[in-house]
């Protein structure tokens, strides 16, 4: 080995030695700051299991028409600001193709004690937003499929209606139920 090769052997050796050095490691100019004290998570509460103080009683299927039909109510808003009526309701009934609308929706008005709803359809949705009522009226936005005629590709759109009604008495239907679009 030629003595040119062995010289810088020897300072690379050297120069890797000195780098080992404890004193040629590198220290923070300033030591990390502490991350601020949390307090622990607050634990959910584990909720108490009831213990049975009983016999139990079996179950027997409900198979009226009615109860599958009630079964298939996916979403309810009852309408608070109607004055003197008994009871108006917007629902939603899944159904239909799931990929395309689905929601049928639906304003019933309570006929009173012993009595029935009566229920409009308002349409077939995606979903509902109520966005204002007063006695008579409701405001909504929906959300509904659209299909491209040219292309056939699903996409959605929202829009806005009013739904208005005459003044319900107790123990009557409105006489007249609208869907009006709007801005």
């Amino acid at each position: 080995m030629s003595k040119h090769v062995s010289a810088i052997l020897a300072a690379s050796l050297f120069a890797a030695l000195a780098a080992c050095a404890p004193d040629a490691v590198s220290t923070p100019a300033e030591p990390a700051a502490e991350a601020p004290a949390t307090e622990p998570a607050a634990e959910a509460p584990v909720p108490e299991l009831l213990v049975p103080a009983g016999e139990p009683q079996a179950l027997v299927v409900e198979a009226t028409e009615y109860a599958s039909a009630a079964a298939s109510v996916v979403k309810i808003d009852f309408l608070e600001n109607q004055g003197e009526s008994a009871g108006v309701k917007l629902f939603g009934t899944a159904g239909g193709d799931p990929a395309a609308n689905g929601l049928y929706t639906y304003i019933a008005f309570y006929i009173g004690p012993g009595g029935d709803w009566v229920v409009f359809p308002v349409g077939n949705f995606i979903d509902y937003r109520i966005l204002f009522e007063a006695p008579g009226r409701v405001d909504l936005e929906i959300t509904e499929t659209t299909i491209d005629e040219a292309t056939a590709e699903m996409g959605s759109q929202t829009r806005r209606v009013i739904v208005n009604w005459t003044d319900v008495m107790d123990e009557a239907a409105p006489e007249s139920v609208t869907v009006t679009p709007a801005q």
